[in-house]
């Protein structure tokens, strides 16, 4: 059985498979900017991600593996992004 969450849902330890990147709703300028900085920091669908690390208060920074790369996200950023959580994921 297969799960897909917003990567902001997921937890330290969880892993997945990006199948969505951008709500593809365009009708704000800045959901466009940030669907393409996200495109930008190798956030595509396919890639592989793992949540590393949440920060102390209210689990916000989180820093992500994304293929061979780190990168910190807000968790609101991390709401752009669709995954499909791999088995033993939670």
């Amino acid at each position: 059985m297969t799960d897909t969450i917003k990567l902001s849902q997921a937890r330290r330890g969880d892993r997945g498979v990006i199948v969505q990147v951008g709500t593809h709703c365009h009708h704000q300028d800045h959901e466009i900017e940030l669907e393409r900085r996200l495109l930008e920091l190798g956030f595509v669908e396919g890639a592989h991600v793992e949540l590393l690390h949440e920060g102390l208060f209210g689990r916000d920074p989180i820093a992500i593996k994304v293929d061979d790369m780190r990168v910190a996200l807000r968790r609101h950023e991390a709401a752009s992004l669709t995954i499909r959580l791999e088995e033993g994921g939670l």
